[in-house]
């Protein structure tokens, strides 16, 4: 006997539609599960319920999620409804991994081969570079290994890639792929995208250890399905087949993660590869209010390429979506935080219940100052905290050595970072005068820097990762433009390093919570603000003139809206700094998208802005001189530009025409 709870105890606190895809039959089936529409109640309920009701035996079950809180949480609710734990539940990477130990053999892998993490394979293609002379100055590591990532997820061997290579980077890619693979194999060592790639051919090419997993896995289930790439598409299909008892639960409105490899389109060539399959809707919604649910349905209902669920909940309409429009980005952060304490101090909200997401990591540090200065404790969630993030750290290191060479800790620093960038450094500093240097305009000598030490040809924009660090420099040179001397500038991040203006604020529980909007996937908050809500942020530079990428910002945007319980903000800028410069900008075509009914505009331009000047704010930049907001009154439709952007008119990729109709 493998229950405790009888069925009927199982589904009472369903509803229709969560106890329909529950009580599904044999065959495949696919559950579109809209945002806290309780995607997970519905897939731990189902395989309780085929234990209890149908006696599957529990490891002839195979769940599959995609992250270990996720299995975790799935195994213990699993368990405590059932009183059994599942032996095949866990992660498509943990699966395969256990599966290579039995089965490996099979493909020539020893049993007690290594797996390389991250930091293994930084450390394998930095040797591959260094013996066999490769320049990393021309071919970006990173972006290298990134390529080769890819190439493994979409089942493109080193042949393959070498065959279909164009250009000097991918021809060079194809060289590196297969060296790195041979590498691998000299030393057993398999890395994560091998752990499911070998897998996979294991399963292809052998049929007595296919049909042994088939005859075992009776029923299959796989939880954001969206977010699977092509491999773990082919593995979902393998391990389903003969008996095809697939259960898929994932919601198109949810994809937002193309750029690591998933692929939302898997979830319609599942129907076309089984197309008996039976779809279940799941659209109640027990997380947020009306209001917020139809602000995000409004948004997500402009993608054409997937389906869209319209959320509902019983919940009553609740407020309506407070859309905030700052001068500037002080001013933003400075009205975040009020709202901030007043929902703490007059509502009796712990910060825990608050969070603020943002597109870009960079958009971080001015949050910061300003919770910091305000004395409100805070915590980065899957980030770093921005004047401790390495390529910040660099930055500030080869400016206190160019002002002062007897500072040993920032030689010490930036002697890591090549001594040949060193050499030159050194070279240009003894060629200029310090009373004239320490009278520089500091974000002119930042750039200085950049440019004499070459410092930014460490990332590429073939990754996301580099492209978050480049813009990490660039928010510090929108810090240094702040200020009138590098001196001002470096007494200013030395006394928000050290928390000065307020007493040192540990990071406990109780904190505000600040993160990426792709951070913030599965997660729910009482109050959500939304900030920097621009055209150029939100939807990102990079998607303006894409209608893929802009649909994926759009699902991004749907995802940041529904993460909000109670309360939504939405905020933006009439201006930011960017390239040491005031750059006007627009308020995100996403705020236009929701409907007037939905939403009060205050701040800038609406009918009831005041000008809050005389209100009391100290920030920590109490050097600066600079006018930090233009004054204009007429409404202009500007379009970010950015190097991508420009790169892309002179590549041919964006039409000029194009361009200017935009």
């Amino acid at each position: 006997m493998y229950f405790v709870m009888i069925p009927e105890t199982l589904l009472e606190k369903l509803n229709p539609d969560q106890k329909k895809a529950v009580l599904h039959p044999e065959g495949p089936a696919m559950v579109l599960a809209g945002a806290g529409s309780g995607k997970t109640t519905v897939l731990t309920t189902r395989v309780s319920w085929l234990i209890a009701e149908k006696n599957i035996k529990p490891h002839e079950i195979l769940v599959v999620t995609f992250t270990n809180k996720a299995a975790g949480e799935i195994k213990d609710r699993i368990q405590q409804q059932t009183g059994s734990r599942l032996p095949y539940s866990g992660t498509f990477h943990s699966l395969c991994a256990k599966i290579l130990r039995i089965d490996g053999m099979y493909i020539g892998l020893d049993q007690n081969f290594v797996i390389y993490d991250s930091g293994d394979q930084d450390q394998l293609i930095k040797n591959i570079y260094k013996s066999h002379g490769f320049d990393k100055a021309e071919f970006n590591p990173k972006a290298a290994l990134g390529a080769i990532s890819n190439a493994k997820n979409e089942i493109v061997s080193p042949k393959e890639y070498k065959e279909m290579a164009t250009g000097a980077f991918q021809t060079f890619v194809g060289k590196l792929y297969t060296i790195y693979e041979a590498e691998l194999i000299k030393a057993q060592a398999v890395d994560f995208d091998d752990l499911l790639l070998k897998t996979l051919k294991l399963l292809q090419n052998n049929e007595t250890i296919r049909t042994k997993y088939q005859t075992l896995f009776k029923h299959v289930l796989i939880d954001e399905y969206q977010d699977t790439n092509t491999v773990q598409y082919q593995l979902s299909k393998i391990f389903a087949a003969p008996q095809n008892n697939i259960y898929v639960v994932g919601d198109f409105s949810q994809s937002i993660y193309a750029w690591r490899g998933a692929n939302y389109k898997n979830m319609m060539q599942l129907k076309k590869d089984f197309p008996k399959i039976t779809e279940y809707r799941l659209e109640q919604n027990y997380r947020s209010k009306q209001n917020i649910l139809d602000a995000a349905t409004d948004v997500i209902s402009l993608n054409t390429s997937h389906p869209i669920l319209k959320l509902w909940t019983e919940k009553d309409a609740g407020d309506l979506i407070t859309c905030f429009e700052a001068e500037g980005s002080r001013e933003e952060a400075k009205q975040v935080v009020t709202y901030i304490r007043n929902h703490v101090i007059k509502e009796g909200l712990s910060y825990s219940d608050i969070a603020i997401l943002y597109r870009t990591n960079a958009q971080s540090r001015e949050f910061e100052e300003a919770l910091i200065s305000a004395g409100i404790p805070y915590r980065l969630i899957g980030g770093t905290k921005f004047y401790e993030r390495s390529e910040v750290k660099d930055m500030i290191a080869y400016l206190r050595y160019t002002l002062n060479q007897q500072d040993s800790v920032s030689l010490s620093r930036i002697t890591k970072l090549g001594k040949r960038r060193l050499a030159t450094l050194s070279a240009w500093i003894h060629k200029q005068k310090n009373a004239e240097l320490i009278e520089t305009d500091p974000v002119e000598l930042l750039k200085t820097l950049l440019e004499i030490t070459d410092y930014q040809s460490k990332y590429s924009k073939e990754t996301e990762e580099h492209l978050q660090r480049l813009g990490n420099i660039q928010e510090l040179l929108n810090v240094a433009s702040q200020f009138d001397t590098p001196h001002q500038f470096l007494e200013n991040v030395a006394l928000i390093q050290n928390d000065y203006l307020k007493d040192a604020l540990p990071e406990e529980e109780n904190s505000v919570n600040l993160m990426s909007l792709h951070a913030a996937k599965g997660l729910e908050f009482t109050i959500v603000c939304m900030a920097g809500m621009e055209d150029g942020l939100l939807p990102h530079s990079r998607s303006l003139f894409d209608a893929a990428q802009m649909e994926e910002e759009r699902r991004l945007c749907y995802v940041g809206i529904t993460r909000a319980k109670q309360k939504l903000y939405m905020t933006h800028a009439r201006s930011r700094f960017q390239y040491g410069t005031t750059t006007p900008a627009i308020r995100s075509r996403f705020i236009t998208d929701i409907s007037a009914h939905l939403i009060e505009h205050i701040g800038r331009g609406s009918s009831n802005y005041t000008d809050k000047k005389n209100n009391s704010y100290n920030g920590y930049n109490n050097y600066s001189n600079k006018e930090r907001t233009p004054a204009y009154t007429k409404t202009r439709r500007i379009v970010p530009v950015d190097d991508d952007l420009i790169d892309g008119v002179l590549s041919g990729d964006i039409d000029i025409d194009d361009l200017v109709d935009f």
